[in-house]
């Protein structure tokens, strides 16, 4: 072998600029038993930078429970697989695309978009929804009206071209935000459940072969930049920002369909972070086998480019792929067809070696075991957070009423309507959507020529997990469990993506490691496994990190999509209250908003009462007897009842509450496990809630044009509309 190394000193510093630690540089050195080349070094630094290796993370992802009858496959590949019946699984997973995002809005978000597509075709399925879950800071912060615009506009212009519906979300406003905005994209796919495509490569001598757009210079160290903090000079980092086509999208994933349904394909893996270095290094891995790439054979968007620029390029919209021997005509025929770029560029080997040549040449050769097995896993040090007091509701005063604070709170950005967002959004295409953005808690989804239909929901609360972590990621994924319950469906499994600060702080990690915790014991009380996910980490600017914000991404099924319901309340029904209500305004909407404080601990979570009110309020929907159902979550059940009355533009004349809870606690604490629904006999409710011993209020009766209030004033349904839905297009003007 003739390999051109570096120099010792050039190699140093090139690998302490591209992200590697002295002691894991010293560990490639003793893999490779010599100085690496070029070439080597990239893969050695995106493989093991955090972004990739989760170097970080994975002690702790561990503890989350991944297995269930309904699972099919796990983390480990490119997204999850859960059996939905019929024959059928659905597939999906969660990403994050945050740097990129803050650094060239439009291309970061549209790329997050893209990259989570592939995700799933990859796996054989037919993506069909998009889902998000975005963070921005204030508004009025510099350049965040510029992200915001840039975001919404490169998530739609993305999933509106390649024709795959936007369904549903979340967005939170907050300071922390500022500078490290958050775009989590996740994306829902259907595939027969026994026609599944892995990435673990198989058969010596087989051919790899690459489809789809050429390659560019586009994004090359993009995983490294994912992994560090944000500097004043970010701006700079602009040429590590991928650039998406989703015209070409659209046709790699008719281009895979059609090649799938024949038996070509041994393994597939998409191009996506640290692009062939990640997918050819993993799929030979998982394979246990080697691999060699010839790179003057890979389809090059520019002139000149090296193997080291190649194997870490982020060029989007290409796959890797390995297929059975003699199939090479069958896909080049197929690809060619749907006007795509076609090579085979290496073939699988018995050495147990990652191989790169170019123009003869041999740019790197390392062996593949030890690139992983001897990645960096780190237990970091932890510092947990100081748990809050509780807050004594009955000692902060009420200063400006129901009426006025019920108007700020729907109108606040935090609770304001989203209609700005979702317009932007092609919800219905397909022609599948049964419940689009701001019909319901979940979007629903039907899959084609069935009545069977997937709900689907992103949620997380960041400043419950900040002021604590455990309970913030136990509640993010009862909310998930929540939403999905309250269309009616039944809830099958997590994806998630976790979003925290610099993990080398100690209070950062703690903060990582008890949101595990606490998603983990609801998962498993919930039986809802975490079956994919994605953790980015790093998420602070000029050492000011972000709130932690585990993002739950929770996926349910619906027997008959005709049993899906929404939050629009009918007139002519009573309100009931599912739940327990103590008032609790710690770390509550109405306490940051209306008595301008943030403290106290958020509200706890009872598992128990989660299970036991979510499965009687599921039963209830599915019998027929329910006609509205919204969870009560964020702003409380005021807000919760104006969202019901303005969805069904109809009013509501609630009942007083119960005279031992002040009456802004009862009205605008955040308790937990609480759902809303409109039926049309409240007696039948509450008398088999008692048999099933569950919490169960009358609030009021719907009809009329107004909210008549417990204190007797009211609000019309229209003003409240007004407020609710001004506040999004006015902070974007400006």
């Amino acid at each position: 072998m003739n390999i051109v190394t570096l120099a010792p000193e050039k190699a140093r510093q090139l690998a302490a600029e591209f992200g590697l630690k002295p002691d894991e540089y010293e560990r490639a050195l003793a893999i490779l038993g010599r100085t690496p080349s070029l070439t080597e070094l990239g893969i050695f630094s995106v493989m093991w930078s955090e972004h990739c290796s989760y170097k970080s993370s994975r002690i702790w992802l561990r503890e989350l429970p991944t297995k269930a009858p309904w699972v099919i496959h796990g983390p480990g590949e490119n997204a999850g697989v859960i059996d939905i019946g019929d024959g059928l699984a659905a597939v999906f997973k969660m990403e994050s695309h945050n740097h990129p995002s803050f650094i060239e809005p439009y291309q970061g978000a549209a790329t997050g978009v893209g990259g989570i597509l592939r995700d799933v075709f990859t796996m054989g399925a037919r993506p069909i929804a998009n889902l998000n879950a975005l963070r921005f800071g204030s508004p009025d912060a510099p350049r965040m009206r510029q992200v915001i615009d840039g975001v919404v506009r490169g998530i739609g212009g993305y999933g509106n071209c390649v024709g795959v519906p936007t369904v549903g979300g979340e967005v939170n406003f907050h300071p922390r935000y500022n500078g490290n905005p958050l775009v989590n994209a996740m994306t829902v796919g259907i595939a027969p459940a026994d026609r599944i495509f892995l990435s673990a490569a198989a058969g010596v001598g087989n051919p790899v072969v690459y489809v789809g757009s050429k390659t560019g210079r586009d994004g090359i160290h993009g995983a490294t930049m994912a992994s560090t903090e944000f500097t004043a000079d970010s701006e700079e980092k602009r040429p590590t920002v991928q650039i998406g086509d989703p015209f070409a999208e659209k046709l790699l994933i008719e281009a895979c369909m059609e090649l799938m349904a024949t038996d070509a394909i041994v393994a597939i893996q998409d191009m996506g972070a640290a692009g062939l270095t990640s997918s050819s290094v993993e799929m030979a891995g998982k394979g246990g086998v080697g691999i060699e790439l010839d790179m003057e054979r890979v389809p090059q968007r520019e002139a000149g480019m090296t193997a080291y620029e190649m194997m870490l390029s982020e060029s989007q919209e290409r796959m890797l792929m390995v297929l059975r021997p003699g199939a090479e005509h069958i896909a080049e025929r197929i690809f060619t067809k749907w006007e795509l770029d076609f090579a085979v560029i290496g073939r699988l080997t018995d050495t147990g070696h990652i191989v790169i040549r170019h123009h003869g040449e041999v740019e790197a050769d390392i062996p593949l075991a030890p690139l992983e097995s001897e990645a960096p896993l780190y237990r970091r040090p932890t510092v947990e957070t100081p748990k809050l007091p509780v807050l004594d509701a009955a000692a902060v005063a009420d200063p400006v009423g129901l009426e006025a604070a019920l108007t700020s709170l729907v109108a606040c950005p935090d609770l304001c309507s989203r209609r700005w967002i979702w317009d932007q959004y092609d919800s219905m295409v397909g022609g599948q959507t049964a419940k689009r953005p701001g019909a319901a808690d979940a979007a629903v989804v039907r899959i084609e020529d069935h009545r069977r239909a997937l709900a689907m929901t992103t949620d997380t609360t960041p400043r419950y997990c900040f002021a604590d972590p455990e309970e913030g990621g136990r509640q993010a994924v009862a909310e998930a469990w929540r939403n999905l319950t309250a269309v009616g469906a039944r809830p099958l499994a997590v994806t998630d993506n976790m979003n925290f600060g610099n993990p080398e702080k100690p209070e950062i990690m703690g903060q990582f490691a008890a949101a595990v915790r606490g998603m983990a014991s609801a998962c498993t009380a919930l039986d809802f496994p975490v079956v994919s996910g994605n953790v980015s980490l790093y998420n602070e600017t000029e050492g000011r990190g972000i709130l932690p914000t585990p993002a739950i991404g929770g996926v349910g099924v619906l027997e008959d999509v005709a049993q899906a319901i929404g939050l629009a309340l009918p007139a002519g029904t009573e309100l009931v209250l599912i739940g327990e209500t103590r008032g609790w305004l710690g770390q509550s909407l109405w306490l940051r908003e209306i008595a301008g404080r943030e403290e106290g601990a958020p509200p706890p979570v009872d598992l128990a009462a989660e299970r036991r009110n979510g499965d009687f309020v599921r039963d209830r929907i599915l019998s027929g007897a329910v006609r509205a159902c919204h969870d009560c979550s964020d702003g409380g059940l005021l807000v919760a009842v104006a969202e019901m009355a303005m969805a069904g533009d109809t009013g509501v004349t609630l009942l007083p509450g119960p005279a031992d809870i002040p009456a802004h606690a009862y009205w605008f604490g955040e308790d937990q496990g609480r759902y809303l629904l409109a039926v049309t006999d409240a007696a039948a409710l509450l008398a088999a809630a008692q048999a099933a011993g569950v919490p169960a209020t009358r609030l009021g009766r719907s009809g009329g044009e107004a909210l008549v209030l417990p204190d007797g004033r009211s609000i019309s349904v229209a003003s409240l509309r007004q407020a609710h839905e001004a506040t999004l297009p006015a902070l974007m003007e400006g």
